[in-house]
């Protein structure tokens, strides 16, 4: 393959033609996704930035109403992916999911820029006081809101994967080039988002909401045109398994049907296919039970008459990659839940405090996420071009840490970022009681960039936890099941959201009992929001301790493909992580 000069990987291009490494993929045919990326981002970031606001202030929904609705809908943004990564990995295949996701998606964003326009479709209002929204109004802006959702299903899982699909794992350059990608993919929503937090929140508060929704919409159109010339020169990973997820339920009921045989003393001895072009993955010590499953002409022995054909060690070990996987995902439901306060209560904390830059300009609240956006922007190069340098010369590892430090070192700066939120609560309520400040709407005099350590320290935990995670679960993830894998990502961000939705909720309903003054009320100079941040640190401080347990047993993948030329062998350098115990 190699002397006709086509990938390694075996990727092939739209028709189906083995794909020409020279002529396709690599960082000229990302050329063309990142700006999607950059757009999609502006429109979510767009919406998701100040809906809290625009749900409070234009919808007259309480603050705890409108976080748990925020939050519900954010959850769906990041949990349909599992759905839109299903289709993909088994019918459809991930550059036709999501151009018809994206379809979708637009159409969305048409909706719901009409439900904030058109007079008839929004609460009418005199003298900048609303009127309540009609039943058919709420109807019609969730419904907008809920198809973007359903849209980003298909789009979110499969656009950041079909970037990675166009590097070659078993070409040694582009592998290294790949190294990089989901950086400056990240990068480029960075950019989006900081488009977002600062052009179009100010937009939508000063010069109209209709204007803020249709200018992000119509740079997605735009966005897609310009995916769509680079058509030519994408790579398209060939699915080699009808459906790969149904390994997830065959590989332990075929264990458990042979669960009274006994394991073969050398694992070379279990069932394993040959000569197919599939990655094989290497034997792992961990959950043994599943073994039973690769156990040659076991299940024919074990059932009477009906003969059951064995697993390979390959689905074995991708079942055992998805346990593991589900393991760590389990821990970063804690770290999505302190991210969703930054577009939920930091938001209303922020229109608390005195926004005023000069005599005639007030910052917009939502806009304080920008400097999230800013410090990973800042971030994301000097991680990639300082740091991993420094630290490749120091353990040898390509990535220059695990994947697994990298996540862990995010999380600990996270928790520094609650506990200074917690600390700064503190004071706006000591000013506040200073002050005399009663009043739901009044200001307390304290200047909003008291916030801005725990927006800085977020998102510069974001360029190890986002990135680390996104990475992580592409790279650990059955080579068949890669989109699917990555919604491990985006479904965590989701739970987190719903999570943080059923916290707040319950919070506000256990402490708000009997007359009692609720952590999370609707005035919250007179609420204890200090005490509910409190509850996030000692939460996360534990969550530290079961991420640490769950990294330390994790096992990296190691996978081998059977070619003409030989065996090529994918496996990350033995170095030892001397941090946290994790072998790479």
């Amino acid at each position: 393959m190699e002397a006709k000069g086509y990938t390694l990987d075996g990727t092939v291009d739209l028709q189906g033609r083995p794909a020409l490494a020279s002529k396709t993929g690599k960082w000229k045919a990302c050329a063309f996704l990142v700006g999607y990326e950059a757009f999609e981002r502006m429109a979510f970031y767009g919406i998701m930035s100040n809906l809290v606001n625009y749900l409070t202030t234009q919808l007259h929904e309480d603050t705890v109403s409108s976080v748990r609705n925020v939050n519900n809908w954010s959850g769906s943004v990041w949990i349909t992916p599992i759905l839109g990564a299903f289709i993909a990995d088994t019918y459809l295949g991930r550059f036709w999911t999501f151009t018809v996701s994206s379809l979708i998606y637009v159409i969305g964003m048409i909706l719901l820029t009409m439900s904030v326009s058109f007079k008839f479709m929004k609460p009418a209002c005199t003298n900048g006081v609303c009127s309540k929204a009609s039943s058919s109004q709420i109807t019609f802006f969730y419904l907008s809101l809920y198809i973007i959702a359903l849209g980003s299903g298909g789009t979110k899982p499969n656009i950041s994967t079909f970037g990675a699909d166009q590097f070659d794992d078993f070409d040694p350059h582009e592998k290294h080039l790949k190294a990089s990608f989901f950086n400056w993919w990240m990068f480029s929503s960075f950019l989006g988002a900081l488009c977002a937090t600062l052009g179009l929140v100010y937009i939508q508060e000063n010069l109209g909401w209709g204007l803020g929704y249709g200018i992000p919409t119509i740079g997605l159109l735009f966005s897609l045109f310009i995916f769509y010339l680079g058509t030519p020169i994408y790579r398209h990973k060939v699915r080699k398994t009808k459906g790969p997820a149904r390994d997830l339920i065959r590989v332990p009921l075929t264990a458990f049907r042979n669960r009274k045989l006994k394991l073969p003393d050398n694992p070379s001895d279990l069932h394993e296919f040959t000569n197919t072009g599939k990655r094989q993955v290497h034997h792992t010590p961990v959950f043994r039970f599943l073994d039973k499953a690769a156990i040659k002409d076991g299940s024919s022995s074990s059932s009477g008459a009906t003969n059951y054909q064995p697993c390979t060690v390959t689905q074995v070990e991708g079942t055992k990659l998805v346990m593991g996987m589900a393991l760590i995902w389990l821990v970063t439901l804690i770290p999505s839940t302190i991210w969703a306060q930054i577009n939920t209560l930091f938001v209303k904390q922020g229109t608390t405090l005195d926004r005023s830059l000069g005599p005639n300009f007030k910052i917009p609240a939502a806009s304080l996420g920008s400097f999230v956006t800013l410090s990973m922007l800042i971030s994301v190069p000097m991680y990639d071009r300082y740091f991993v340098p420094f630290m490749r010369r120091r353990t040898g590892n390509p990535r220059g840490i695990t994947m697994l430090q990298r996540l862990g070192i995010g999380f600990v700066i996270q928790v520094m970022a609650i506990a200074i939120a917690y600390a700064v609560e503190a004071r706006r309520l000591h000013v506040i009681k200073v002050q005399h400040v009663i009043g739901p709407k009044q200001i307390v005099p304290m200047s909003i960039f008291w916030l801005l350590p725990q927006y800085i320290l977020l998102g510069i935990a974001d360029v190890f936890n986002a990135i680390g995670l996104l990475e992580f679960f592409y790279d650990q993830s059955p080579e068949d099941m890669q989109s699917l894998g990555t919604t491990f990502f985006t479904s965590g961000i989701g739970v987190g959201n719903f999570l943080n939705s059923f916290l707040v909720t319950m919070v506000d309903k256990i402490t708000g009992r009997n007359g009692k003054k609720s952590w999370i009320g609707h005035n919250l100079n007179d609420s204890h929001l200090d005490y509910y941040y409190g509850f996030l640190l000692v939460t996360s401080i534990f969550n530290l301790g079961a991420f640490w347990w769950a990294s330390n047993r994790y096992i990296y993948k190691r996978e081998t493909k059977e070619m003409k030329e030989g065996c090529v062998e994918m496996e990350p350098p033995k170095a030892l992580d001397t941090s946290l115990g994790l072998q790479v």
